[in-house]
């Protein structure tokens, strides 16, 4: 069988989990033997590789082929887009302005007094959507592929397009809706994008039933259309061995409660804060690591000053490849108080690196993971209280990591792959 997948990021191209999950589940189809062409929206300038080879090319209207020499089924093409994931048409038209200032001084163009969006882009998120939709379907005219599966908002008016001009069917994969990232202050535009997307398609997957009872009550979309598909981890096995702090403010005695993801709303990175004031209240040898970055980046700064605990809080910003793995050898306890978290694949790393977790209710993960403690991510209270006990407690402690880690095991993303297939093959049967 063979797919055409379109998402926002694929590694080394990556800004969060949505890029995670997209390596895992191709790797796993790789290995039960689907052949998939992934199209990523992205603009890439060079070598940026990792374990992939980039083609560059001859016009910078052409999409790039990204191939994969680990993944012998799987090819990733990126069309020349300044689309990122997490945009806002803001940051969006930073992206675009900067982007073009760059290849005006590749030519040699001095003044950029008058800047205006190139032809080859549009100045507004919205219309570079549809203009990437565009270039993906006529991308799809020359592959041959029996389904079309979309990862995400961005991707969707993408997925449409290329099912209407090609026939095969279409299966919208949601890792996150607009009210997770956005809560109740939803951007119409983005909701009206997901609604026709989610109603449009075949079948849609959604990483928990979390996310499907969102799609349910918010979108209308019918649930008997719905397939939940929990995401799985690519096993680390490199376990938890207290590592050499260097040159931090960390003092070897003291223990590391980890904050792994985008300091924005969903995260709940001032329940972390908040919850951090009420364990250093009664514990002192504890320092809270806030890894990541966001639009709540600055703001979470401040609230950890005003709340007298700067000194115990470090921030590292944005960690990738090695450094990831250096924060979580240096972890005791791992937090994810997420407002809404449709699934949650951090919790499940910090569990292979024998990290005990504690994570919201209202998560996806906490469907799947039953040796996690689970408290409501408004209860700061109870979240430091948790924080306090693991800490204390080595017994406690060991148990969580123990039975995580075994638990963490059985989450396998060839369970995944095989679970997408059966949905490829019930929209097959249903078109044929």
């Amino acid at each position: 069988m063979k797919v055409f997948m379109l998402g926002w990021e694929f590694p080394p191209f990556i800004s969060g989990g949505l890029g995670t999950a997209c390596l895992g589940l191709t790797k796993a189809m790789d290995q039960i033997g689907l052949k998939v062409t992934f199209v990523l929206p992205r603009a890439i300038d060079g070598a940026m590789a990792s374990h992939v080879k980039l083609l560059s090319p001859s016009s910078i209207r052409m999409e790039r082929l990204v191939e994969n020499e680990q993944l012998k089924n799987v090819r990733v093409r990126t069309i020349d887009s300044p689309l990122l994931p997490y945009s806002t048409p803001e940051s969006y038209q930073q992206v675009v302005e900067e982007m073009i200032k760059r290849r005006r001084e590749l030519l040699g163009i001095k003044s950029y007094d008058k800047l205006h969006v190139s032809d080859n882009y549009s100045g507004d998120m919205y219309t570079e959507i549809h203009r990437y939709a565009a270039i993906a379907a006529e991308l799809a005219k020359d592959e041959d592929f029996d389904v079309v599966h979309a990862h995400d908002w961005m991707t969707f008016p993408a997925g449409m397009a290329v099912s209407a001009v090609t026939g095969r069917p279409l299966v919208l994969h949601v890792h996150a809706t607009e009210f997770d990232r956005s809560g109740e202050h939803v951007n119409q535009m983005i909701y009206d994008i997901e609604r026709k997307g989610l109603h449009a398609a075949d079948r849609v997957i959604t990483v928990s039933y979390y996310t499907r009872d969102i799609v349910v009550s918010k979108y209308g979309v019918c649930r008997e259309k719905i397939e939940v598909v929990h995401n799985g981890v690519d096993r680390n096995g490199n376990g938890n061995g207290k590592m050499t702090i260097g040159q931090t403010s960390i003092r070897k005695n003291e223990k590391i409660v980890l904050f792994l993801g985008r300091i924005t709303m969903q995260k709940g990175p001032e329940y972390f804060l908040q919850a951090a004031k009420k364990v250093l209240d009664v514990m002192d040898d504890v320092k809270f690591v806030m890894a990541g970055s966001g639009d709540m980046m600055q703001q979470s700064i401040e609230l950890a000053a005003q709340l007298g605990i700067g000194s115990k809080v470090l921030f590292t910003g944005f960690l990738r490849g090695d450094d990831v793995s250096k924060i979580y050898k240096m972890a005791d306890l791992f937090v994810m108080p997420s407002v809404s978290e449709p699934f949650g694949l951090v919790p499940l790393e910090a569990l292979d690196n024998d990290i005990p977790v504690i994570i919201s209710k209202q998560s996806g993960v906490s469907e799947v993971l039953t040796h996690a403690l689970k408290v409501d991510f408004w209860d700061v209270r109870e979240i430091a209280n948790q924080i306090v006990a693991v800490l204390k407690y080595p017994s406690l402690k060991m148990t969580l990591q123990n039975h995580g880690n075994f638990e963490v095991r059985k989450l396998r993303w060839t369970d995944s792959a095989e679970k997408c297939t059966q949905v490829y093959r019930q929209v097959l049967a249903a078109v044929n």
